[in-house]
């Protein structure tokens, strides 16, 4: 099939790429000219893992390119998707400016009948506006298609070619199968439903997974408590098929361009239908709140004294395998111990200039390496879990650093990994330790 998708951030780029992998011919659009020069030469603006071999292969091979002409590209395509940023605005709500311009710029576009599919996470109802959007602009026959993506960064084109399901929502049934067959060989479970079921897919999905995460990190921090782990928590509850192991990982919340958006902007459709989405809110409430713990536990470290003090942070994108950093807990975590005197050197595998290009230059100091992050250090935070910091000899760092005090806000290091070292050792929902010593809770009297 002959596709264009226009945009080319996360979703649209690794949706284009993988198009071409199954055999389709597939041209990416995007404005910024830029970017499209990056990719023309090659190069893939984003770390996405796996993402620059498939686009080299698929663009040798003739079946993936890349343009600033979206006119020349819709009139060579039989499927348009749009994958367009849908950033929030203050209220929450998602921002549709560049979907609008998108499709009008298709509508003039258009010389003969096309499926034009929304990729993009968008309100329920937005595919319908779209299409009348679209009808005053143009004669020409077209389909509307709800196409919503639930890939994860990191592991984005793993998702696309092995994704658990397809959703797609149409009120044509030849559109909704020439979309089937499509994706027919990524997948046999393939959802076809109306198009607001399909809007809504996605942001229940995320706000679902949102909760999981919430909930753990509530656990997580009674677990601390009342002396239990809450991994060991989360195994046993996972082995119950009803709730599964996936996203109950316990830590310092989640970030990203998704999660926060999604959830925000769920809370605001709800609003808008005059419902009040009590359990989202404490979501985000709580979500909000995790990534501060690890403030709380310096505070406690330290008597509330932060101030003059060296912290080291390992890790400033919010998840491994990204360099996104968009919403990542480091942000306000560096910010708030930035603006308490508190001396911060940072460091990320990857997610660097990103982090300075969102935070700023200025205030921290940014390191090459991990142990040099560390050196002469009164703690050390780490946000990601990234395998390098993993895989870090915790005898050497500890006799880098001035005080041997580790935060770990995901869990990374185990109870035996600390035995043998002068560690004082904090995670998130297990017991503290003190030299390889498990703080001991009392006893509850009942």
């Amino acid at each position: 099939m002959n596709i264009t998708v226009i945009g080319t951030g996360y979703v649209g780029l690794v949706s284009g790429v993988c198009y071409a992998e199954l055999g389709n011919k597939v041209i990416c659009v995007d404005k910024d000219l830029g970017k499209i020069e990056t990719l023309q030469a090659g190069e893939i603006p984003i770390y996405e893992p796996g993402l620059k071999e498939l686009a080299d292969k698929n663009s040798s091979a003739g079946k993936l390119s890349f343009t600033t002409d979206l006119t020349e590209a819709v009139r060579q395509s039989d499927i348009i998707i749009l994958a367009v940023g849908t950033p929030p605005m203050p209220s929450g709500e998602a921002n549709m400016a560049y979907i609008n311009q998108a499709a009008l710029d298709i509508a003039e576009a258009m010389n003969g009948y096309k499926i034009i599919a929304i990729k993009s996470t968008v309100p329920v109802g937005t595919n319908e506006r779209i299409h009348e959007l679209i009808r005053t602009r143009t004669s020409e026959p077209f389909d509307s298609i709800s196409l919503p993506e639930f890939l994860r960064e990191g592991s984005a084109v793993k998702d696309t070619l092995n994704p658990d399901r397809i959703v797609i929502g149409a009120d044509n049934q030849d559109a909704a199968d020439t979309m089937a067959e499509l994706h027919r060989p990524l997948t046999e479970q393939i959802i076809v439903t109306d198009i607001r079921s399909a809007e809504m897919i996605k942001y229940a999905s995320n706000a679902f997974l949102a909760t999981k995460i919430s909930f753990i990190n509530e656990i997580a921090n009674i677990c601390e408590k009342v002396g239990a782990d809450v991994t060991k928590v989360a195994e046993g509850m996972g082995y119950d098929k009803r709730i599964g192991q996936s996203f109950l990982k316990a830590g310092i919340g989640y970030g990203g361009s998704c999660f926060p958006k999604d959830t925000r902007a769920l809370i605001q459709i709800a609003g808008n239908v005059d419902y009040e989405f009590k359990l989202l809110r404490s979501v985000v409430e709580v979500n909000q709140d995790q990534r501060f713990n690890v403030i709380r536990k310096l505070e406690t470290i330290f008597n509330g004294q932060l101030r003059g003090k060296t912290v080291a942070v390992w890790g400033l994108a919010f998840k491994p395998n990204t360099d996104d950093v968009r919403d990542s807990p480091a942000l306000e975590i560096i910010q708030y111990l930035v603006e308490n005197g508190v001396k911060v050197k940072a460091y990320d595998p990857i997610a660097m200039e990103n982090f300075k290009g969102l935070y700023g230059k200025e205030g921290v100091i940014w390191c090459n390496q991990a142990l040099d992050t560390a050196q002469d250090s009164d703690a050390l935070c780490l946000l990601t879990e990234w395998d390098e910091f993993a895989e870090v000899d915790l005898n050497l760092l500890q006799s880098v650093m001035k005080q041997a005090i580790l935060i770990d806000g995901r869990n990374v290091f185990k109870e035996e990994d600390l035995l043998g070292t002068d560690f004082v050792y904090y995670s998130v929902g297990r017991p503290s330790l003190n030299k390889g010593v498990k703080q001991q809770i009392p006893v509850m009297q009942l």
